[in-house]
């Protein structure tokens, strides 16, 4: 909850503007929503990121195949459907309508038709926000990553936060820098003429 700031609704120019800046909200076991501004902060470190051979046949194997914005509102839905979330309704609808005002964007991976896994962000020019990735099935959750991690690079972004480090995203190659490291990087990445 570094930095966290308490917060009731979220319009989504409010809510652009608050990315821009560094901060996201967050829903506390208190119901309530908070901006978190963490420091240190979690990237992952775009141009080194790709998968390895092994994932890449495990991907294979498993027959899964990827898209990119065809079920995002199944995606928070999915990454929301745990016993611990931060993602309550509000911000579900939050998301959905940036995602209709082309800042959100969801990429998915299927098999036979049923979704199994997926990552959600938001997009502002060079920077990528990951917020949420769910997996029904073993590397489902990391075959839509993967897919992401080059949508990113073959488009021209230059940031992918990851905001909070743990495990997952630590295995996945994420690293904590400074707060006042990632916002230099943060305003060099606005400045980079991305698009999602």
């Amino acid at each position: 909850m570094n930095g966290s700031v308490h917060v009731e609704t979220i319009p989504i120019t409010e809510l652009l503007l608050a990315y821009g800046t560094g901060r996201f909200p967050m829903c506390h076991d208190d119901g309530e929503l908070y901006w978190h501004d963490p420091d240190p902060r979690a990237v992952f470190p775009l141009k080194q990121l790709g998968p390895n051979a092994r994932a890449i046949r495990a991907f294979r194997q498993a027959g899964f195949t990827t898209t990119i914005d065809e079920a995002f509102e199944a995606v928070i839905r999915a990454c929301a459907d745990r016993e611990e979330t931060w993602i309550d309704e509000r911000l579900i609808n939050t998301y959905v309508a940036l995602h209709g005002a082309g800042y959100a964007h969801s990429v998915e991976t299927w098999v036979d038709g049923e979704l199994v896994g997926g990552i959600y962000g938001v997009s502002l020019r060079g920077a990528f926000f990951g917020e949420s990735m769910f997996s029904r099935r073993t590397n489902a959750g990391k075959s839509a990553f993967f897919a992401l991690v080059g949508h990113l690079q073959r488009q021209g972004h230059v940031l992918f936060d990851t905001q909070y480090l743990n495990d997952f995203t630590r295995q996945l190659g994420a690293v904590e820098i400074p707060r006042t490291r990632f916002r230099e990087r943060l305003d060099a990445a606005l400045e980079v003429d991305a698009r999602f």
